[in-house]
């Protein structure tokens, strides 16, 4: 098999725009991906001189899909051989349908189960440990999560400190707010049943909640925390209320773009030493792009309609494919501004209540908080990969037909911000309490989410970040 490579006129292309100059041959060869360093001297890298990156990988969950799949899982664990499976879930979801299907599943098979029902909606720190602490306690042989991307991640974070019982929350946490330590032995089987169409958390090995002491959220990303497997049943989706449809389809619209228009793989940084240290968010490359663009057409057409009728199933059971296209492509490709900011966003929120979402806590729902920034990030990555946000505005609706494509990134963000304003998104991160005297510290809790910020297709600083609030403060 080939190895996938850029051409050479995208690899000039790319050259040109992030500031790089040089006519060696090694930059116009076809067999090899070179990346300009200053004082280049073209050799092969030794030992001492970092290699470029020169490879992705792919990792994703094995997906069931169908309605009524749910009833299986009971099954699943019994040809496990599982003796305690420690069951995950949100008080709301609790009460229906998806929980009472998999008890009733694993009852039928006779697996012995012990339920935890205070996961928290847009999980914290603290939210985080209690679910580790108790499952500790019951010491489980394998973990199924039925609920929307809190209680998955929630469900992961669980699974990983059960298996590394000595290890400390900030661990594993991306830096540089935690440590970043890899995981680097097998966790226990999980099984996670997605109740929204949004996170694709049933695919990635990310788990995302809010770190408190620092204001910001943040996570933990290996591919070693993605799902064994994920069950997608569109009878799991029926109870979505019109604003969790809204948020989740939202976060799957950001997971399709920013992927898609995220750094190529081999220019996000060099090569790791072993490859158990390259990130699960990669950047851009051929595969994931695939799983991203599509799931993008597919977000634009469904959304609107799931929003606009609960009834309509055919659109709410597009959107949960949708998510888990999105889900794989974003899990390897990763995400970038839009997702960074929202993290300050909703993780310096003291005041926002979201319509339809039960909380005791203030809640800007997590597809919302990404959502808002989008035309403003959009605007300002569009230099960068022009046709990409010219062909993503011609999804959402846009006339590209004599477009420039100097004008892409602003062609973009008009698009956009008629599709939010379209469905009832709140308008700009006003709409949350923010003013301008509040970005400094948004920018301040946005910053250390190097994990994301690194894959902006464009250099991204204090300054570009505090442009990119300024214009989200309203965008309608």
């Amino acid at each position: 098999m080939s190895v996938l490579r850029p051409s050479a006129k995208a690899v000039s292309n790319l050259m040109r725009m992030v500031g790089t100059s040089c006519s060696c041959p090694a930059h116009s060869a076809l067999g090899t991906i070179h990346v300009h360093q200053p004082n280049c001297s073209h050799r092969r890298a030794s030992a001492s001189t970092p290699r470029p990156e020169y490879a992705f990988e792919m990792a994703t969950s094995t997906v069931r899909v169908g309605t009524g799949a749910t009833q299986e899982i009971g099954m699943d664990l019994a040809n496990l051989k599982s003796k305690r499976v420690m069951v995950f879930t949100d008080p709301n979801i609790a009460k229906l349908h998806p929980l009472k299907a998999v008890v009733e599943s694993l009852e039928r098979a006779n697996v012995n189960y012990s339920i935890f029902k205070e996961v928290r909606v847009e999980p914290s720190d603290k939210s985080f440990q209690e679910a580790i602490d108790a499952a500790r306690k019951y010491n489980p042989d394998a973990i199924v999560a039925v609920g929307g991307g809190s209680t998955i991640d929630t469900a992961k974070a669980a699974n990983l400190y059960t298996v590394f019982g000595d290890a400390h929350l900030l661990d594993f946490v991306n830096a540089p707010l935690g440590k970043g330590r890899p995981v680097d032995r097998p966790l226990l089987p999980l099984i996670a049943v997605p109740t929204t169409a949004g996170t694709g958390s049933e695919c990635t090995g990310s788990a995302i909640f809010d770190l408190k002491e620092k204001g910001a959220k943040t996570g933990i990303a290996d591919r070693a925390l993605k799902p064994m497997l994920g069950i997608i049943d569109p009878l799991n989706t029926r109870s979505m209320p019109t604003q969790v449809r809204l948020a989740s389809g939202l976060d799957v619209l950001c997971h399709a773009i920013e992927s898609y228009t995220a750094i190529p793989y081999y220019m996000r940084s060099e090569a790791p030493a072993n490859p158990l240290q390259r990130p699960a968010y990669q950047g851009s490359n051929p595969i994931s792009d695939i799983w991203s663009s599509h799931a993008l057409r597919m977000v634009a057409k469904a959304l609107p309609r799931s929003v606009a009728d609960p009834s309509d199933t055919e659109a709410q059971d597009t959107m949960t494919l949708a998510a888990a296209y999105a889900g794989i492509g974003f899990g390897n490709g990763g995400v970038h501004l839009m997702h960074g900011c929202s993290y300050g966003i909703s993780g310096l929120n003291r005041s926002y209540y979201h319509p339809e979402y039960v909380s005791d806590h203030p809640l800007c729902p997590h597809g919302i908080s990404v959502a808002v920034t989008s035309p403003a990030v959009a605007e300002f990555t569009g230099s960068m990969h022009p046709d990409r946000h010219l062909e993503i505005a011609q999804v959402l609706g846009a006339d590209v037909t004599n477009a420039k494509r100097d004008d892409a990134g602003a062609i973009l963000g008009d698009a956009l911000r008629r599709f939010l304003k379209d469905l009832g998104v709140p308008n700009g991160i006003s709409a949350f309490g923010y003013k301008s005297t509040d970005i400094g510290a948004l920018v301040e809790s946005i910053l250390p989410q190097h994990r994301v910020l690194k894959l902006s297709p464009r250099q991204t600083g204090a300054e570009q970040i505090a442009s990119i609030l300024e214009r989200s403060l309203t965008n309608y």
